[in-house]
């Protein structure tokens, strides 16, 4: 991926009115090898339910709440990792061997996560270093999925990814990586 790539997520087909318009997601790759990536979604934003910031840790759960997540797999897996960003600061990282089969992942991810909001707009910000990421062999490069969680203040999620290839919201769906980048 030369420069960085911008990807448009789009609300799962089940998912009924939300108060968000858009979810878009920039990937750049740093120079010290780090995968930079800012999410940001528009609409009413005063109408999502975002978790308080509170000190950085790892979390699990996330998904069940405002959450950001980025899915990555070596060449054609069927191994992958999975990161997860809360507008609180909490994150989460876990190395899967193959579909949903996984742990924590064991190298502490500790991103570097900011978060911007107005009334129109959510940008969460993340910083994933290289050590977090599966190695592509030679020649291969990442698939990537990337995924918002987006709570209502109602308690109604809605589920936004690149691709959605399954009738319900499934974002560790090997289909679901569509994004092809290059190893930097």
């Amino acid at each position: 991926m030369a420069g960085r790539t911008i990807a448009r997520l789009l609300p799962h087909p089940a998912t009924t009115a939300t108060p968000v318009d858009t979810v878009t997601a920039t990937l750049a790759w740093t120079n010290g090898g780090a995968l930079a990536i800012a999410f940001r979604a528009t609409g009413e934003i005063e109408s999502l339910r975002i978790p308080p910031r509170c000190a950085p840790a790892r979390a699990d759960g996330l998904w069940r709440r405002t959450c950001f997540e980025v899915f990555v797999m070596a060449g054609d897996g069927p191994a992958y990792h999975e990161l997860n960003f809360s507008p609180s600061g909490e994150w989460a990282a876990y190395a899967f061997r193959r579909y949903r089969e996984g742990e924590p992942l064991a190298v502490a991810l500790e991103p570097a996560v900011v978060v911007r909001q107005d009334r129109e707009a959510l940008q969460l910000d993340a910083l994933a270093p290289a050590a977090c990421l599966p190695r592509a062999g030679k020649g291969q490069g990442l698939r990537v999925g990337l995924a918002a969680v987006l709570e209502g203040l109602d308690g109604t999620l809605s589920y936004w990814a690149l691709s959605h290839p399954a009738s319900r919201p499934d974002f560790h769906h090997p289909d679901s990586r569509v994004l092809a980048v290059a190893w930097q």
